[in-house]
């Protein structure tokens, strides 16, 4: 379970990265252009942020969890990894 747990703080750790970057992107953009699309973005990446931190802190002080349940959310914050990361490449293209 160990090795789950060091998996989810790292895919958790990195997606707050990746999200500052589109938060910064998005942010910069909505104050030149003031469009409600980029800000919409910007407040969906904040509030994914604001998830994803939390997420951290429960995988940092991890509360009894049953394996199967520490693995899905695992798997979960790998895919969030994977969307994430490619709305970082879109994005930054």
């Amino acid at each position: 379970m160990t090795l789950t747990l060091d998996v989810a703080r790292v895919a958790a750790g990195v997606n707050i990265l990746l999200l500052l970057v589109l938060l910064g992107i998005w942010g910069r953009s909505y104050l030149e252009v003031r469009s409600k699309h980029t800000l919409g973005s910007a407040v969906f990446a904040a509030f994914l942020l604001a998830e994803n931190a939390l997420a951290l802190f429960y995988y940092l002080n991890p509360p009894q969890m049953s394996t199967p349940a520490v693995r899905a959310m695992m798997y979960l914050q790998i895919l969030e990894f994977v969307g994430i990361a490619f709305l970082v490449y879109v994005t930054w293209d």
